[in-house]
């Protein structure tokens, strides 16, 4: 099968599948693995933006691809692919190693094809990435969709005029051209963010249901989430999506909401396919009372389905939490509180205000028949030290006792890991926000990923903890989480004995391979490979336990026939939209 363009996800590390890699607890508090196999919402969104203009896009999640089958074969499966370009994202900076492989890997089975990246990472390393041989374009900015359809219409007549393409960076023999970055777009509701009819159409209009899957466990856990914005009103120091960060990578002074009546629609539309939480991201307060009011509104109108689950920024009261219980079915939320100290929130940035505010939001949420509350916090943080850092859990026994020992709430602590995100105001200023930065370029970040344990790819330490010790501040911490979750019937003794285990014997290996990375290099080598299987069992959830993220699911799609009937009439859609937007193009 033809295709104008494939869109490729990375694994994190190429080949992780032959690396002995003690990643650890970096992705115990996001849907994927440690291989980040959930690729960036934007590639649907570019995918369902082209199909519209007759287009014909394929995504290829390779990094799930080689999750599902350990004899998946990325070279054969590359090298098959007929279609006029690839595009290839660096969203996310772990995926700085897995990115530039897929791409030699491209360039050795399709020479003549261009090459391009996209994502905040490319963005802001685009620079450097463009001087790879591998790569021909990159795409800088945070919405994409228009300017890769200019680029796809040049590529399709040949005209190579890229000087009119806005936020493109682009190279002809050896000159290095940069756009200038003039495009940033405004109206959100012009793109579905993510484009779930782009996914579910590709799967019978390409007849392949594999190679689009989120991650490794979507079909028996189909979560599904809505972009509400893009920018933030706030300047968290860690954040790489922080209102300055986006400023400097993407142009955005002001934030950009996605309408009442678009997210509606997404909503009413993926209840149509699945019984799964639908996760709003970002707080979607910031878009104003009247937005917020008009967009309950609408929720009040619909016979919704499905469980919604909102991000908190900031705190919340009475009001908020009683028109969310009038408006919705069911309702869930997550906080990022970060730490217990009210002074290092307040200069973090996130949720500043008292733990007694934080105390009564919570409460109110509770009142007010909210389903789930997830607590996070977090290991690594500008001014915390080793003390501060396990003072977490007390806190969180603070609030689960002075909420009645409510089963409703779940917490986690985690590690600011493995990286810094570039362009954030502690990656810009290290120094100032009491940081010391180890990786600076992609090519850092690149060989701190191939680091034996996760320990030695942390691209910082702090000036209160080393590397060593913001490693030793997580495991002890986790362990005095398991503990107090157990105490308090949170989770079973089963879990709680798993967990406990999974710790200590991580603690275990990374003792283990401290010793190992001291030994001459052909003994390190044999001995990382002698671990490698231990290593590989102990980095899936270390730190907490693998459903213990997961809101009750008890009946993922409506259908199989609800589903197929769903894709057969996207498809018939796709033929007469295509027709339309191509005549009005054109004209």
């Amino acid at each position: 099968m033809k295709f104008d363009l494939v869109l490729l996800h990375p694994p994190s590390v190429y080949d992780f599948r032959k690396k002995s890699l003690l990643v650890g607890p970096i992705s115990d508090v996001v849907p994927s693995s440690p291989v980040f196999e959930m690729y960036p919402i934007g590639l649907t969104s570019i995918a369902d933006y082209l199909e519209r203009y007759g287009y014909r896009v394929k995504i290829i999640n390779l990094a799930n691809r080689m999750l599902l089958n350990p004899n998946f074969d990325v070279e054969k499966k590359l090298k098959k692919i007929k279609t006029k370009a690839f595009g290839i994202d660096l969203h996310w900076l772990p995926h700085a190693h897995g990115s530039i492989e897929i791409a030699k890997l491209v360039k050795k089975y399709h020479p003549d094809k261009p090459v391009f990246f996209g994502g905040l990472s490319s963005t802001y390393f685009h620079k450097e990435l463009i001087k790879s041989p591998y790569i021909d374009f990159v795409f800088r900015g945070d919405s994409t969709e228009k300017l890769v359809h200019q680029l796809m219409d040049q590529l399709k007549t040949g005209e190579e005029n890229y000087e009119i393409i806005p936020n493109l960076t682009w190279k002809k023999d050896d000159t290095y051209i940069f756009n200038p970055h003039t495009y940033v777009a405004d109206n959100m509701d012009e793109f579905d963010i993510p484009g779930y009819q782009y996914v579910i159409r590709s799967v019978f209009k390409y007849r392949n249901f594999i190679d689009p899957l989120p991650y490794v466990d979507w079909l028996k856990y189909p979560n599904t989430a809505l972009l509400t914005s893009k920018g933030c009103n706030f300047n968290c120091l860690i954040c790489g999506g922080s209102k300055t960060s986006y400023e400097l990578m993407c142009n955005r002074r002001n934030i950009a909401m996605r309408s009442p009546e678009k997210l509606e629609k997404d909503i009413v539309f993926i209840q149509r396919f699945s019984r799964a939480p639908i996760f709003l991201l970002n707080d979607i307060r910031q878009g104003g009372k009247e937005y917020v009011s008009e967009l309950l509104n609408r929720f009040k109108q619909r016979d919704l389905k499905n469980e919604l689950v909102f991000e908190l920024f900031y705190a919340a009261g009475d009001e908020f939490f009683g028109e969310l219980d009038k408006a919705l079915p069911k309702y869930s939320i997550e906080i990022t509180l970060e730490s217990h100290d009210e002074e290092l929130r307040r200069t973090n940035g996130k949720f500043n205000c008292t733990n007694e505010k934080v105390i009564e939001t919570i409460k109110s949420a509770l009142k007010y028949n909210c389903s789930k509350i997830d607590l996070f916090f977090m290991v690594g943080i500008p001014g915390q030290d080793y003390e501060s850092a396990l003072k977490n859990v007390e806190f969180c026994e603070e609030i689960h006792l002075k909420c009645n020992q409510d089963t409703r709430l779940s917490y986690f602590i985690a590690p600011l890991a493995p990286f810094l995100d570039p362009a954030s105001p502690a990656f810009e200023n290290p120094e100032l926000h009491g940081y010391k930065k180890f990786c600076h370029t992609v090519e850092d970040h690149r060989e701190a990923l191939l680091q034996p344990s996760w320990k030695y790819m942390l691209s910082y330490e702090t000036e209160f903890l080393t590397r060593d010790e913001i490693v030793r501040a997580t495991y002890n911490s986790a362990l005095a989480l398991n503990s107090f979750k157990f105490k308090y019937k949170l989770i079973d003794e089963k879990t709680y004995e798993q967990v406990k285990t999974k710790i200590n014997y991580s603690l275990e290996f990374i003792d283990k391979i401290d010793r190992i990375m001291e030994l001459p290099e052909e003994q390190k080598t044999s001995a990382l490979e002698e671990i490698k299987n231990d290593v590989r069992e102990l980095n899936s959830y270390s730190i907490c336990g693998k459903d213990e993220l997961k809101w009750e699911v008890k009946k993922n799609y409506a259908n199989p026939l609800s589903l197929t009937i769903v894709g057969l009439e996207l498809l018939l859609k796709d033929k007469i939209n295509s027709l339309k937007n191509m005549k009005e193009y054109f004209s």
